[in-house]
């Protein structure tokens, strides 16, 4: 039961962190480059939740199936 809670706490932040670097992709038509924007989205906090999320995803889905097996 907590690898679900796991699981959804990191959708939940795969979502956060997703949606923070779409919304940075308007920097790009204001005249930054592709370069400039990968520079910015390295630099925000809030852009390496979409990492942590993916990754408390896995975890938990691989501790699921392993659960669900035995």
């Amino acid at each position: 039961m907590i690898y679900a809670l796991f699981f959804l706490l990191g959708f939940g932040f795969a979502i956060s962190g997703g949606m923070s670097i779409i919304l940075y992709l308007n920097f790009i038509p204001a005249g930054l480059s592709f370069i400039d924007y990968l520079s910015i989205i390295q630099s925000k906090m809030e852009c390496y939740f979409f990492i942590v999320g993916l990754v408390m995803m896995g975890i938990s889905l691989n501790k699921l199936t392993v659960m669900s097996v035995k």
